[in-house]
């Protein structure tokens, strides 16, 4: 199993960007699709971004044009850019691994997750 250490969070002003960092051990890095959900105080976790192996990208609809997920298989590493923050980004964001990117929307499908990391965003 993949071990996931995440970094970056932290209190930023609305307008303002953040840049999440995820390292990864205990596996191949490079084959492995990797992604960020998020939770808000009482909500449900939420699908925020999802990167195959090989690059191929997907976005939740609420972060869509403003967050750029990207990986570097060198430093086995994942990056989550977030920039024109709102306050409903606050949460705790999680960062995942899968075995496989199926229904990589669904919190069901990650097999590791990281120990999170807060983001508030203050009006």
């Amino acid at each position: 199993q993949v071990q996931l250490v995440e970094s970056g969070g932290g209190l930023v002003q609305a307008g303002g960007s953040l840049r999440l960092s995820c390292a990864a051990s205990g596996r191949t890095f490079n084959y492995y699709p990797m992604g960020w959900f998020r939770q808000a105080l009482g909500k449900e976790r939420e699908f925020v971004a999802a990167i195959s192996g090989s690059g191929s990208i997907y976005y939740g609809d609420s972060v869509k044009g403003r967050f750029t997920i990207s990986r570097d298989n060198t430093k086995n590493t994942v990056y989550l850019q977030m920039n024109s923050l709102k306050p409903e980004d606050t949460g705790i964001y999680y960062c995942a691994a899968y075995n496989r990117l199926q229904d990589y929307s669904d919190s069901a499908r990650v097999d590791s997750w990281g120990q999170g990391t807060q983001v508030t965003v203050s009006s």
